[in-house]
Parts: C-alpha cells; sequence; structure tokens
C-alpha cells in the first residue's frame, strides 16, 4: 500500500481485491460514524448495518492499513496474559467478563467467516504455543493449568507430540489451543467490509478525520473533501490514530514486528512441516511466530522493523533462525517481507473509553488484534442498539492516559531487537 512492499507484504499480493470504497465527498448524515476501517470499526458497521442503522466508516488510508492489514494472522483467544493475571488487572468481575468475551472470539471470526463467504484462508485447527527451554515448559503448565479450571479445550503436548505438530525438534513441548486458528488478515478485513457494504453501510477511504465538533446532540467528523453528523461516533484506529483521537495511538507503546515469506514450499516439506496448518509462536521474550498460507509458503516473523539497519539484521537472522528449526530450509527463498505496529498498553489490557456522550470505543489489543476487534466491534453495536448498557460492557470505563516513557521504550524495542537478532542463532 502507498507503494511501499514492506508495509503489507504476502497479504497485499494474495488478498482479493478491495471493493470500492471512494472517498467522502460532501455532507451526509448518519446515526453512527466508525473512524477507522480495521476489525473494530468494519465489526461495528457491518453490524450496525444488519440491525437498521445507517453506519460509516471514514478511512485515512485504505481498508486493513493498520495492524488489521499486516499482522501474522493468527486468531487466538484471550490475551498475552495469564487468565489469573488478567482477573487481577481488573475490578470486579470485569475479568472473568472480558476472558469469557475473547475466549469465545476465535469461533466468533470463523462463523462470521463462514456466514459472509469470506475467502480469507481460515484454517480453524488450533495454535501452538511451543516451550523454549524448562523455563518454557513450566509457563506453559502453567497455562495450561489455569485455562483448564475455566473449562477451555488446551492440550499439553509433550517432546514427541510437539515434534509430529510442527515437523521439527527443537521445542520440548506445547500447549495447543483448540479454539484458535489462522486467517489471511487483510483478506479478512477486505471481506468484512464488503460484507459491510452488502449489509448497507457506506465506507470511504482516502478520507481521514482532521475535525470533531458537537452540533447539539450530534456529532459532526469533518474530512478534507467533506462531512458526517451523527449521533455516535467509533474511534477505532487503535494504535494507528491520528487526528483527534490521537490519544488511543499514545496510551499504547508501539511495539515493531516483521515478517518474511517463503516461496511455496514442495508438497515433501508441505507434508513435513505443519502437517496440520496450526499457527505458531513460542515463549522467548522476543518471540518468533510462523505459519503456512493456503499456497504452502512459510511466514516466520519476530520482534523489530525492517527499516534502516534492522532490515539486513533481521533478514540475516531470520534466514539461520529458520534453518535451525528446518534445515531443509537453509536455502529458500524469500518471496515477500513486511512489518507493521503492534500497540502495548501500559498493563496490557485493552481500554474501552467513553471520549463524550455518544463516542465511544475499544482499543490497546497488545497483540491480539483479529479476535478482539472482531468481537468488541459487535459490543459497541450492541451498545449502541441499546441491547446493553455500559455497565454490561466487557472492559470498565477508563479515561486515555499516555503510555510512561513511550518514546524511549519504543527506540529501545527497535534497537534492542536489532542487537538480539544480530548475535542470536549464530551457534
Amino acid at each position: 500500500m502507498l507503494n511501499d512492499p514492506r508495509s503489507h507484504g504476502l497479504w497485499e499480493l494474495t488478498a482479493p481485491a478491495a471493493p470500492s470504497t471512494p472517498p467522502l465527498q460532501g455532507d451526509v448524515t448518519a446515526d453512527v460514524v466508525a473512524i477507522g476501517a480495521g476489525y473494530t470499526g468494519l465489526s461495528a458497521a457491518l453490524h450496525l448495518a444488519e440491525a437498521g442503522q445507517r453506519a460509516v466508516v471514514l478511512e485515512a488510508t485504505e481498508i486493513g492499513f493498520g495492524g488489521a492489514g499486516r499482522n501474522v494472522g493468527l486468531v487466538n483467544p484471550g490475551l498475552w496474559m495469564m487468565p489469573d493475571d488478567v482477573e487481577a488487572a481488573l475490578p470486579g468481575d470485569y475479568g472473568v467478563r472480558v476472558l469469557k468475551q475473547l475466549g469465545d472470539g476465535p469461533r466468533y471470526v470463523f462463523d462470521l467467516i463462514e456466514k459472509y463467504g469470506i475467502q480469507c484462508e481460515a484454517v480453524p485447527t488450533g495454535t501452538l504455543h511451543c516451550a523454549v527451554g524448562e523455563a518454557g515448559l513450566k509457563e506453559l503448565a502453567e497455562r495450561h493449568r489455569q485455562w483448564q479450571t475455566r473449562g477451555a479445550p488446551v492440550r499439553l503436548l509433550d517432546a514427541a507430540e510437539t515434534a509430529a505438530k510442527l515437523g521439527t525438534t527443537a521445542y520440548p513441548g506445547a500447549l495447543l489451543d483448540l479454539r484458535a486458528g489462522t486467517i489471511q488478515p487483510l483478506a479478512y478485513a477486505r471481506g468484512l467490509a464488503s460484507a459491510a457494504l452488502g449489509a448497507g453501510a457506506a465506507i470511504h477511504t482516502g478520507s481521514a478525520v482532521t475535525g470533531i465538533e458537537a452540533v447539539g446532540d450530534r456529532w459532526r467528523v469533518t474530512t478534507a473533501q467533506g462531512s458526517v453528523t451523527a449521533r455516535w461516533v467509533i474511534p477505532a484506529g487503535d494504535a494507528f490514530a491520528t487526528g483527534p483521537f490521537a490519544a488511543t495511538r499514545t496510551e499504547q507503546v508501539r511495539l515493531p514486528y516483521f515478517n518474511f515469506a517463503t516461496v511455496p514450499l514442495s508438497d515433501n516439506l508441505r507434508r513435513a512441516i505443519l502437517p496440520e496448518r496450526q499457527g505458531v509462536w513460542d515463549t522467548k521474550e522476543i518471540l518468533s511466530s510462523y505459519r503456512m498460507d493456503a499456497a504452502g509458503r512459510l511466514v516466520f516473523g519476530s520482534v523489530g522493523a525492517l527499516r534502516n539497519a534492522g532490515q539486513a539484521v533481521h533478514k540475516a537472522w531470520s534466514r539461520r533462525a529458520l534453518a535451525k528449526l528446518y534445515p531443509a530450509l537453509a536455502d529458500i527463498a524469500f518471496e515477500a517481507e513486511w512489518y507493521g505496529w503492534i500497540g502495548m498498553t501500559d498493563d496490557a489490557v485493552p481500554r474501552f473509553h467513553k471520549f463524550a456522550p455518544g463516542v465511544v470505543g475499544f482499543n490497546g489489543y497488545n497483540g491480539r488484534g483479529i479476535s478482539p476487534g472482531t468481537t468488541f466491534g459487535r459490543v459497541l453495536a450492541d451498545l449502541i442498539l441499546g441491547r446493553i448498557e455500559e455497565a454490561d460492557l466487557p472492559l470498565p470505563l477508563t479515561d486515555p492516559k499516555d503510555a510512561s516513557w513511550r518514546p524511549v521504550k519504543e527506540a529501545y524495542y527497535e534497537v534492542g531487537a536489532q542487537v538480539a537478532h544480530l548475535v542470536e542463532a549464530r551457534f
């Protein structure tokens, strides 16, 4: 996008074409305007339009331009945090609520994909969280215990079972979560957009929001060439937000994350590596992740930005690390490379904000955007439609607050990942 092959990489090369969504021209009225055509804004618009509401989505660039079109494509339940920590971090029973909401989230995503016939390479065969060393095994054993007490369909695999799932003996164990799976993330975003348009919503790309003002009991949201006046506004830019709702960006520390995609593997390699096509990530602090796409490309990534010195450092590290996992891939060519940003809140918990009466949104998905974005979009629709009250939401109301030491942390993560990858996997 924007003539940058490192923004969306493989996903832009293989996703179905986006629907036609011209820039906003002139002044229109609506019931709800969502700002940002990622999972949250598109899901909210879809559900609102299906309920008969006039929903408009304004997007500064293109559908899925932010995290929705750049992520690895793992559809995971819950949050990065262990379930007990989520409950401890939130007041009252909000922890129980959000774990229920997000635990059921992947199933809801896959149901939407089936309902609307979204062509996004959906594979609901689970994900594998792989242990690195004894510390990793202990962590996964505890995650397994905590999820099992909540009735989740998770299995702790031993070394042999893990090797059978992965095609490598690099890990001594793994946690298989059968609620999860993988998708082509940009294709999913474009599919949600098509479904929303089919339900009667309007989507305008190339329409950056420049301002918002109260007009009686409504809000007038302006762009360079028009405006939308609506009773409700959903800021849904998350970690890519700019303009009037940049606070949803500044309350998060952005962690860079890159991916490389190999050329399609041979049939023999595809039968040996991830034969059931689960998505994978590990327990290292600077984690690695990988999964297979529909054409048999292995998508391999980690923390870091593919810019300046980072491009060469992370590419060389990826080749070394991939060869250690799978020696047969030592000389495999990379077909695409790209990177984006994961928005991390100070406590790794998402946020619900009410910026003003009628201006509400969720943000801060901490690397779990697909399921939370989709399901929180539905929750916002239910709130606007009066099906639920604020007291019924899965997260408490909080005020936006800038992340502590944000510029310092962001620079540290980018440089630190380069330093780590410069030396890792050399021996």
